[in-house]
């Protein structure tokens, strides 16, 4: 049994979705949330810029005692995550595997649509990881910026965005998939959109599916926290004006205390 908490780092606080899953299956488990806030985003940066931000995310994570890191960013999960397992000693989960790993249970036929941002469209990260485990499935991914301003906005059911959804996905659904992977922390939220859009097909939200692969680890390493209510830490390396709004949306609950820190050089 390990008292010390789970590590979580985005780019910004999108990542509170993964808490909030998290938080469902562990809910005796203590979390420290550390959102880049100062940085974000990190899909428009160098490769070498999300790299160095990862160390930096992960190596204040350990310094606050975590045990396993959660790498909730889908930018840092395309292009980093195997760099930051070499630099630290605790183990480590990104987004991506989790969510292709369930989309491959889930799909029949064997098309599956990848929703997400530029950089983790164009990285080649989930088609790498598709074919890894399965390379007989045919993937179509589909990059859709407009839906985190979207989400943060509040706009979740707008008939902008639901117009917007309809523009992204038109391509995924002339191609008839079955299964639709949402590869953004924000894109959960837009769920009845995405539904309205698309029909009666499989939704994969990788969030979930981290928390099931961390709780089969966390039992296997025997590093279960053996108390019930666990506690809820969060730093951001900047304030916004409506980051509290915005961040209790994705963490379906009050954030409590949040602590403003400062990263790098």
């Amino acid at each position: 049994m390990n008292k010390n908490p789970i590590g979580v780092f985005d780019s910004g606080i999108g990542g509170l979705t993964v808490v909030k899953e998290i938080r469902k299956i562990l809910p005796q488990e203590n979390i420290v949330y550390l959102g880049d806030t100062a940085r974000l985003p990190y899909g428009t940066k160098s490769t070498d810029s999300i790299i160095q931000f990862s160390l930096e995310n992960s190596q204040f994570l350990l310094s606050r005692g975590a045990k396993y890191l959660v790498i909730a960013c889908y930018s840092s999960t395309s292009v980093a995550i195997d760099i930051v397992r070499k630099h630290v000693s605790v183990p480590v989960i990104g987004v991506i595997r989790p969510g292709v790993k369930k989309a491959l249970e889930v799909t029949k036929t064997g098309k599956i649509g990848v929703i997400g941002t530029t950089l983790t469209i164009h990285s080649g990260a989930y088609e790498k990881a598709f074919r890894e485990i399965d390379d007989r499935c045919e993937v179509v991914g589909r990059s859709c910026p407009l839906f985190v301003s979207l989400v943060e906005e509040g706009w979740l059911e707008h008939p902008a965005t639901q117009l917007i959804a309809e523009t992204y996905l038109k391509l995924l659904k002339d191609d008839g998939i079955d299964t639709l992977l949402l590869g953004c922390t924000h894109f959960p939220m837009l769920m009845p959109v995405l539904k309205k859009v698309m029909g009666d097909i499989n939704y994969v939200d990788a969030s979930r599916e981290v928390g099931e692969t961390m709780a089969q680890d966390l039992e296997k390493m025997g590093l279960q926290h053996p108390g019930e209510d666990g506690t809820l830490a969060i730093y951001l390396t900047d304030l916004s004006m409506n980051f509290k709004e915005i961040g209790e949306r994705f963490l379906g609950e009050a954030m409590g205390d949040v602590s403003r820190v400062s990263l790098g050089t």
